[in-house]
């Protein structure tokens, strides 16, 4: 593609070269660059792109595209400057990819927890009611039935516009991303076409990069503000900033809720360590999902499948067969009797809502509820002592642990989690900074009847330490010690 059509509808000056230069990619990692390359120099929190740009150049980039303009340009390499990088970069990348959201249908889920849940499976429900569909989650992405390992909750611009249009070239129809704040403060959504915007909830996270909780709400807030006429808004009434993140828009705005009135009116009848009895809008459905938080996802999912004009039956149907995601309320049953539950939960919400709901179950079983909770390192620390004393709040017996504590000392973390607790929170509270020993302890611990929460990591399949990544899965430690329990020790 030229590249002054990859730049039409872009303010840019062209400091030096041809505009017409034939560009074959662009990309902003000098380490990717090859002959016929559009380099793009991105400021960033720890390297500046600009930095790279003679490098890139001798490694064969075709043009740069840049906020300062070296002084020493070379011959034949075309110059263009803009006054932010990061705020053109997707909407070039949406021009040499041909707009590929505008050639399927896009939903963009955002808010503090249930983003995974709500994308992933709104995805799988359009999968099973016959349309090709994409995903783009902190898990995982899905190209019609190909996955590719995911890096960030949402891919940098010129990485989703490749994704987007890899998805057309596959035939999908709709796709389903996770909107993160950082995202949308990063500009990596410009670009990209929304059908649709979800709101989930806002609660205390990513405080260490946004400074403040307001920041955090405008953050989000933008996302809803970017939307067009024609989109739908999706709102959670009952959450407090629910109808605030929908203000400004100009998205048509609809509701879901469990509490107050709603366009999408949920009821929660049952709740069982396996599903939950629901009415949707008056329909009795039963899901496999558990938990009120999970009610308010599949709530959110019920209507934005009717507002992609779904036929409600068919979305009611495939509703009641969806399962759980992977490291969300994922549970294991042990042959002592115990259930140990997998989650993601990271923030104080999220503890308190799966520990809500694991109370909730055990008022007939009677058993003790047992967490292992820890706190990721180089992040947010003030949640630190708000987790543990959810945790301790809401837990028979509490282990606090290691978190991905990457460059912090991890015993460091688990004292800041202690500073949290009360004299005799701690009374019932254990310290064991090895994350695998602390699993280990709980599942000998549990008796029959116990639930085992093991919190923070979900379906993550690494443990960060000293920032190297090591393979470590909470999943398959338990199920390796609930095998070794079969055989009556460990082997």
């Amino acid at each position: 593609m030229k590249l002054n059509i990859m730049m039409k509808g872009i303010p840019h000056e062209v400091v030096a070269g041809d505009p017409n230069t034939e560009i074959r990619q662009l990309t902003a990692d000098s380490r990717e660059v090859s002959d016929g390359v559009l380099f793009v120099a991105m400021r960033g929190t720890i390297t500046d792109g600009h930095d790279y740009i003679a490098q890139s150049i001798e490694k064969g980039a075709s043009a740069i595209l840049c906020e300062e303009v070296p002084e020493d340009r070379v011959d034949g390499v075309t110059y263009l400057r803009v006054e932010h990088t990061d705020m053109v970069i997707g909407e070039v990348a949406a021009n040499f990819y041909d707009h590929p959201s505008e050639k399927l249908r896009l939903v963009g889920v955002t808010g503090t927890n249930g983003k995974t849940t709500i994308a992933t499976l709104l995805h799988n429900l359009f999968i099973s009611l016959g349309h090709k569909s994409g995903l783009i989650s902190t898990v995982c992405v899905v190209i019609d039935k190909e996955k590719i390992p995911s890096k960030l909750t949402t891919p940098d611009a010129l990485t989703l516009q490749r994704y987007l249009w890899e998805m057309v070239n596959a035939g999908c129809e709709y796709a389903f991303m996770e909107v993160s704040s950082h995202a949308v403060h990063q500009y990596r959504i410009r670009g990209a076409r929304f059908v649709g915007g979800i709101f989930t909830n806002l609660t205390r996270d990513h405080l260490d990069y946004h400074g403040t909780f307001l920041n955090y709400l405008h953050a989000k807030q933008g996302f809803f503000d970017s939307l067009s006429k024609e989109a739908f808004a999706l709102t959670n009434i009952d959450e407090t900033n629910g109808m605030v993140m929908v203000q400004n828009t100009r998205a048509d705005v609809h509701t879901y809720g469990l509490k107050r009135d709603a366009d999408f009116k949920g009821k929660i009848l049952e709740q069982h360590l396996d599903g939950t009895d629901m009415l949707f809008n008056g329909c009795e459905v039963t899901t496999r999902l558990v938990g009120r938080f999970n009610a308010y996802n599949m709530l959110a999912i019920f209507g934005a499948a009717v507002l992609l004009g779904q036929p409600k039956e068919e979305v009611l149907r495939v509703l009641s067969s969806l399962t759980p995601v992977d490291g969300r309320f994922q549970t294991v049953t042990s042959s002592k009797g115990y259930v140990a539950v997998i989650d993601y939960a990271h923030t104080p919400d999220a503890l308190e809502n799966v520990l809500g709901t694991i109370t909730e179950l055990q008022k007939n079983h009677g058993g003790r509820i047992i967490s292992v909770v820890g706190a990721g390192g180089n992040r947010d620390s003030g949640k630190r002592p708000i987790m543990a004393a959810v945790a301790a709040k809401l837990s028979d017996i509490t282990i606090l642990t290691s978190d991905n504590p990457r460059r912090e000392d991890p015993e460091k973390i688990i004292e800041d989690m202690a500073a949290g607790l009360d004299t005799e929170m701690m009374r019932r509270t254990l310290k064991i900074t090895s994350r695998r020993d602390a699993i280990r302890t709980a599942c000998t611990m549990a008796m029959a009847s116990d639930v085992v929460l093991i919190a923070g990591k979900g379906h993550e399949n690494y443990q960060e330490v000293n920032g190297i990544r090591h393979h470590f899965s909470d999943l398959e430690e338990v199920e390796k010690i609930i095998e070794e329990e079969k055989g009556g020790g460990a082997k």
